[in-house]
């Protein structure tokens, strides 16, 4: 069973994962991350990746995929909050993501390009 996170760890874990397009899950003990990339190819190819590393902790993501776009929300359900595997998760995808874009605003509508060009049909 894994620990929540620590005051002292949050302080210095948390912010710069803030920096790279995390943010808090309002009234609960989680992350979340909304991923832009230029494809549905890209897009599952991150999360073909990711989903070895989640593997390996043997901790696994919530995620939602349409078309280019991967929101992951990130929280340890045995401890019923944050914990390191969910620092450590994070950091890998940001690693694994490369140059996608990150929509910062989470309480913006989250579109996929196929939403975006319905619209603009």
């Amino acid at each position: 069973m894994s620990d929540l996170l620590p005051p002292d760890d949050r302080t210095t874990l948390l912010p710069p994962l803030g920096e790279t397009g995390w943010a808090a899950v309002p009234d609960r003990d989680a992350i979340r991350k909304v991923m832009k990339f230029r494809n549905f190819s890209e897009a599952w190819g991150f999360m073909s990746r990711a989903a070895l590393v989640a593997e390996k902790l043997n901790h696994h993501p919530e995620w939602r995929n349409v078309y280019n776009v991967v929101d992951v929300t990130l929280s340890t359900h045995d401890c019923h909050g944050l914990s390191k595997l969910d620092i450590e998760l994070a950091q890998a995808m940001d690693k694994l993501a490369g140059t996608a874009d990150v929509q910062r605003d989470h309480g913006a509508p989250v579109m996929s390009l196929c939403e975006i060009r319905a619209r603009k049909a």
